[in-house]
């Protein structure tokens, strides 16, 4: 789709593209750990214009361990009465399937874990087209790793804070509209990160 344009060129077609199209959801999540038995607690999914269209937290089948509380501050104590993950399964399935275009910074693991939830549900995996805003910031910034030759990953903090960003929170809501905010400023949209609810 960008062929013949340089790396950082095609990132930057690739985001506008994404803020253009209506088909595009930005996502994030924040989970019971890193592992293959973690387990989503929180998740929110935003729209290009920034609306908001999930913002839930979500009882897990297992406590959160205190070391990852202490990172996004969730508790077992909030997602008490937090529903479970086939409530929020279903809104995220009609969701896909009205805009399949899913833009998550990291999306290779927000994508695992969202499998790995479904699937300790009995669930199938949710079906959406998984484009990485943290591979096309990697391209986009530009930084070669000395050894292996290849442009370094840069976590979302980081990038926001090189485009002048408000910082993550480390909070579902927040880390997708900072996403979003990455995507818009290497549009040249200057990471506008007003939202409507």
């Amino acid at each position: 789709m960008y062929g013949g344009l340089s790396d950082r060129a095609a990132a930057v077609a690739w985001a506008a593209e994404m803020l253009r199209r209506r088909d595009v959801l930005f996502l994030d999540t924040e989970t019971t750990g890193l592992d293959g038995q973690a387990e989503i607690v929180e998740i929110a999914v935003v729209d290009a214009q920034g609306t908001v269209l999930l913002d839930t937290l979500v009882r897990p089948l297992r406590p959160i361990p205190p070391e990852v509380q202490a990172i996004h501050g969730i508790t077992d104590r909030m997602v008490a009465g937090a529903p479970r993950w086939p409530e929020v399964h279903a809104e995220l399935v009609r969701l896909f399937r009205e805009r399949p275009r899913a833009v998550v910074y990291n999306a290779a693991f927000d994508r695992r874990v969202i499998a790995q939830t479904a699937q300790q549900h009995c669930l199938p995996p949710p079906t959406a087209e998984w484009h990485c805003a943290m591979l096309r910031y990697a391209a986009y910034a530009g930084e070669r790793h000395p050894v292996t030759g290849k442009y370094r990953w840069h976590r979302l903090d980081r990038a926001a804070a090189a485009l002048g960003i408000p910082r993550p929170t480390h909070r579902a809501l927040g880390d997708a509209l900072v996403c979003r905010g990455v995507v818009a400023a290497m549009a040249g949209l200057g990471g506008r990160l007003g939202h409507r609810r």
